[in-house]
């Protein structure tokens, strides 16, 4: 039953998308998303031979309010940059050694990197097990070495791996 309902997820999640964008509740348009939603749920998990596990919602949340204030304080920098003129900034890229293995973290990681402004994911080299990040104001590398490990990184292992 419990396999049932994750599979159902994504149907569900895309009968709403495609109610939603023909603002109508009609039963033929009920049933044509229905349809749609089934046949592409079905065809899409073979897009996806590895499934996400993810664990501990509270570590989760704790991760997304951590992510909120960054992206947040990070606008605020780069307003500040923007509208003060350029000081003395250094933009730099910065090799960070990454321990997470499983790809729906990295892929979280990557997404967290490139939503947060002055930063972006450049490369990730997985023999090596290095990330590549461009900083907008590269000033103190233990800074964000520690950020991106302690603050992303770890979280994001104890919820994926």
């Amino acid at each position: 039953m419990k396999r049932l309902l994750s599979w159902l997820y994504l149907p569900t999640m895309l009968l709403g998308l495609w109610l939603l964008l023909n603002d109508s509740l009609s039963p033929g348009n009920i049933a044509l998303g229905g349809v749609l939603a089934l046949f592409f749920g079905w065809a899409s998990q073979a897009l996806r031979p590895v499934r996400a596990r993810p664990r501990k919602p509270l570590v989760a949340l704790k991760l997304l309010w951590r992510v909120a204030v960054d992206v947040f304080n990070s606008n605020l920098e780069v307003a500040r940059i923007i509208w003060l003129g350029p000081r003395d900034i250094a933009p730099g890229f910065l090799k960070i050694p990454i321990k997470l293995k499983d790809p729906h973290g990295l892929a979280v990681l990557s997404c967290i990197v490139t939503y947060t402004p002055g930063t972006v994911w450049a490369e990730f080299a997985e023999e090596e097990a290095l990330l590549t990040l461009h900083v907008l104001d590269l000033r103190d590398e233990d800074y964000w070495i520690h950020k991106i490990q302690d603050d992303y990184e770890r979280p994001l292992r104890e919820i994926f791996e």
